[in-house]
């Protein structure tokens, strides 16, 4: 497996469209000159900007101009990404996971990747020192049957939605993409509780919040390196950049 740790955000759409331009790559090079072909499996791991990405059905509502206003006041970018869900919010002190395959049959084994991504993550969370667990908060945000979750071993009680999944499938390939929020949780939880409360959507902010609300003393470093040590025990990896230019 190929793993390109992208060092540098190119901004939150640019970040966003980059995993779409990867996942063409698997059509071959003749799509965009500027990536590689994608034959084999590939990693991609990013620090982002602060991104609020806003799912089809969110740009729908009568409240979507109201709350893009809420996240740029919050210093969030505003997107609205290709894949489902509603709206998830995700900053410097979080990881995107974008796992890109060629495959004949991409839409075969979509719903098991949901269930199979979950585990591995939720195992990589474990490393780290987080006690993470698979399925739904009651009324969490963008929710999700196989959402990752972490709880506090002082106060079991508490616990918050770590990481959030999405995928996409073209007749080459597909992207699963994964963005495990690590470190600022009040800040995560402030500028989702703006945005649910000017579209009109009824959840529960106690939902939203970082690994290190539970786990304090993790960082985005530790999480990359447990999610590396995971993978490594399933693939061969090997640093690799997809792009050209």
């Amino acid at each position: 497996m190929h793993v390109h740790r992208q060092t540098q955000s190119l901004g939150a759409a640019e970040d966003l469209q980059l995993g779409l331009r990867l996942l063409n790559g698997t059509r071959g090079r003749h799509d965009d000159p500027s990536i590689r072909q994608i034959e084999e499996p590939l990693l991609r791991i990013y620090r982002p900007q602060p991104t609020v990405a806003f799912g089809q059905r969110d740009s729908r509502l009568e409240g979507f101009s109201a709350a893009q206003r809420a996240a740029q006041r919050h210093g969030f970018e505003p997107v609205v990404r290709r894949a489902g869900g509603r709206a998830a919010a995700y900053n410097q002190g979080s990881l995107i996971i974008d796992h890109i395959e060629p495959a004949a049959d991409p839409v075969r084994e979509s719903q098991a990747r949901f269930s199979a991504f979950a585990e591995l993550y939720a195992r990589a969370l474990r490393i780290a020192g987080i006690d993470s667990r698979i399925g739904p908060l009651p009324d969490e945000y963008c929710y999700g049957e196989h959402s990752v979750h972490g709880v506090c071993a002082e106060t079991p009680d508490v616990r918050v939605k770590i990481i959030g999944t999405a995928q996409r499938q073209i007749a080459t390939g597909w992207l699963f993409s994964s963005s495990i929020i690590v470190e600022n949780g009040p800040t995560i939880r402030r500028v989702l509780t703006e945005t649910y409360s000017a579209m009109g959507l009824q959840w529960d902010p106690l939902t939203a919040g970082a690994a290190n609300d539970v786990a304090p003393k993790v960082t985005v470093e530790q999480v990359e390196s447990a999610i590396l040590e995971v993978y490594a025990q399933n693939w061969e990896l090997t640093q690799w950049s997809p792009l050209l230019s």
